[in-house]
Order: structure tokens, then sequence, then C-alpha cells
């Protein structure tokens, strides 16, 4: 029996919401937390008389770690599942923190305003440290370690998909397959139409940040850098065909060249059609996508947030979607001394993800993983104390609680590179 408190009620917290009501016997009790709680009013009546689990709402701002640690110490719960913006964070864990309460969250932090003189100068600083001319990646939260073991709390981050699945697959092909794994690739591909001449699956603002910004990959032992989208791969995928993959940075590349003792190698692939890359050049080219304020009209205005307001809400795009999404990881290495290749992906229709929680599989994807790690910790599946990402913890609970929810995996040792 568990209290659970989530902040955030966009796509991604409303699947999550809606698959915790289907674990009603630990998920007994959930307060859904949002700057704007008529959303949460909303989907806590929908849900009404559907679950056992008793559903009360709450308005937070989660910017402000003071107003967070009240509704904490207010509502008393088990874990706090941050499922809001990467910009907040930090200030949900320093309210965890004042509060003796385990967190997690579903995407690493970034400073939201770069432009602020001191985080410019930490955010330049580990630019250099790592020959990024831009990156995103978990240094700001992995600096909390010692602050939440000294206070016996986890925080476990990144318990998405992409973070989080793909790294529990890591460690589950180190575990169960081979003896030593030389390279890793992830693979994360939409093969979804959901009609728009341009739209974003998940947050604009973190989509359009991570898309644009410089590629990089783990090779050797160091970091190595390269023009945004200059690398491109075609896959044949299970159920959805031919999809171009081009590189970018993912913050799990950090995470597990830490922990996959011994690889040699590791990308991070994702599908774009060919007119999602040319709005979004154009947007680029005409300073769409920067988040330095500019003046119009008097006001100051920040130009990805105000494209923001213009896209379809990624919570909107479900009904209208429709194809399959394949997300997984290959793997090369040696088992028995033998060389050895595998992959371990799961297949998600859009459709069936709306019938079921009414959304789309991209948020399906993000929000079914994020119960599931709520559901480790709450049942005692995994307890490391301090601040941990997924191939940290055992694998196999967590992938047959995916199982059970609606994430099945599925193994192959054929090739899928067509090019």
């Amino acid at each position: 029996m568990s209290r659970v408190l989530v902040v955030g009620c966009g796509g991604v917290a409303q699947v999550a919401i809606r698959k915790c009501c289907q674990a009603d016997q630990v998920f007994t009790e959930l307060c859904i937390a949002s700057r704007t709680k008529s959303k949460c009013d909303a989907l806590a009546e929908e849900l009404k008389g559907k679950t056992a689990t008793k559903i009360t709402t709450a308005h937070v701002d989660a910017d402000n770690a003071s107003e967070m640690a009240d509704l904490i110490r207010s509502y008393k719960p088990d874990l706090v599942m941050n499922i809001a913006l990467p910009y907040q964070d930090l200030a949900i864990m320093d309210a965890c923190l004042a509060c003796g309460v385990n967190y997690m969250d579903t995407a690493n932090y970034e400073p939201e305003d770069t432009d602020d003189p001191e985080w410019r100068a930490i955010y330049e600083k580990r630019c250099r440290e790592k020959g990024f001319s831009a990156y995103f990646d978990y240094s700001w939260q992995w600096a909390y370690r010692e602050k939440f073991e000294k206070a016996g709390l986890t925080a476990l981050l990144g318990c998405g998909f992409d973070p989080g699945v793909t790294q529990a697959y890591c460690a589950y092909a180190q575990k169960h397959e081979f003896d030593a794994i030389d390279t890793i690739d992830i693979l994360d591909c939409n093969g979804g139409d959901h009609g728009y001449p341009f739209a974003t699956n998940f947050n604009p603002e973190v989509n359009l940040r991570e898309v644009s910004a410089p590629g990089s990959y783990w090779e050797n032992g160091h970091w190595v850098e390269i023009p945004a989208m200059s690398i491109k791969r075609e896959y044949d995928f299970d159920q959805v065909g031919r999809k171009d993959m081009y590189l970018l940075h993912h913050e799990e590349i950090e995470s597990l060249a830490l922990n996959i003792p011994g690889v040699k190698r590791i990308r991070f692939f994702m599908t774009f059609g060919q007119s999602y890359l040319t709005h979004m050049k154009c947007l680029e080219n005409v300073g769409m996508l920067s988040t330095t304020p500019v003046e119009f009209e008097g006001q100051q205005i920040v130009p990805i947030k105000f494209l923001k307001a213009l896209l379809p809400d990624p919570a909107s795009l479900g009904p209208r979607t429709k194809g399959k999404t394949n997300i997984g990881c290959i793997f090369t290495g040696k088992k028995d001394g033998r060389e050895k290749t595998y992959y371990i992906y799961n297949v998600c229709d859009h459709e069936e993800s709306y019938r079921e929680v009414k959304s789309q599989a991209i948020s399906y994807t993000t929000g079914v993983p994020a119960m599931c790690g709520a559901l480790m910790l709450l049942t005692g599946k995994w307890t490391a104390k301090g601040v941990h990402t997924v191939e940290e913890f055992d694998p196999d609970p967590f992938l047959d609680a995916l199982e059970k929810y609606g994430l099945p995996r599925k193994e192959s040792h054929s090739p899928i590179l067509v090019d």
C-alpha cells in the first residue's frame, strides 16, 4: 500500500497515472499535481469509479522547491514521480531531500535559462571537459549522489523508454547474453503518422533542442562530437519497415559508458522523415529554436516557447496517429569465446495505445516504464540508496513488469542494417 505524488499531467504523466491505477493494489493513493490543476481534476474525474486507487489533486509550481516541499509535507507520499519538465528536476529533488522522500523522473535535468551567468559558467565548463559545443547529461543530478546516500533515499533517473528501458535492455544483455559487450547501438524508430505537416511527439522544447544539438557518441574511452544529423543509417524494422536513422546525442550513453565495463562504442539513433527535417532546419535558420529571449512589442519572448504554443499539443496526437514504434538495442560482443550479435526491442502500436489509455505510443512507451520503475521502488525490488540510473538495478523484475503492463520485449540475432 503506497501513497504516490505525481508531478505533471501532460501526455506521458497521464499514461503513467492510468497505468498506476491498473496496479491499484500497490498504488493505493495518488495525488496528481500540476501548475494547471484543471487538467488534474479532469483526469481524476474520468478515472473515478474505474480504479480502487484513491485520487486527489493539487496545484503546484514545480519550479519552486519550497512550494514543492510544502506539498510533499502535506501529502506525505512514499515516492515522488516527477513527470513534469526536465527544467524542474533539481527543484523537485531539493524538495524530496528536504522532506525525506524517494524521487524518480523520466528525463535528465536541463537548465532552462542557459544565459544566466552562473549557469552559463557551469555549462561551458562541462562542455569544455567533454569537448562538446552543446550537451545535456546526468551530471547536474549526479552531483546529488552523496546527499541522497546520506539521507538514505533513492533517486531513480531517466525511467522512460530511452533513457530507461534501453538501459534495462543493456543490463539484461550484460547479465544473460554476453561475457563482454563491445558495441551498443540504441535505435528509436517511430513509424507513426499523425497527419500534420509538422508536430513533435513529445514536449516540443525538449524534442527540438535534442534534435538540433550536435550529435555525439562514445568510442574507445572518449566522446566524439559530430554536426547535427550528419551520420545516417537505414534499418529494416520489424512491423515498421525501412527507416532512415540519424545519430544524436542522448544522455544514457554517458551512464552506460560508466556501467557497462569494457564497452568500446555506444551510439544512439532516431528516425526522422524528410518533411520533419526540412521544417526543423527552416525554424532553426530563422531563430525559432532559440532559448534566448527577444524583445517583441515591449515584451520578452523566448522563441522556442512561442513555437511550442503554435504547435499541436503532443497529448492531442493520440486519436489521429497510426502505425507503430520499434525501440531497442543492438549489441555485439562475445559469449563463451565466440563473436555474437543480439537485438532486443519492443514494438508498440499507436492505435492500440490510444484505445487503452487515450494516448499515442510515444507517451505510452515513456509512461508505462515510469509506472514500472515506481513499482520497483515501492515493492522493494530496487533498493539502492543514492542517485542511480536504470542499468544499475536488476533488469529482470523490471522487464517482467513491462511485459505485464503492455511493453513486451522481442529478441533477434538477425541483422537489420540495410546500409
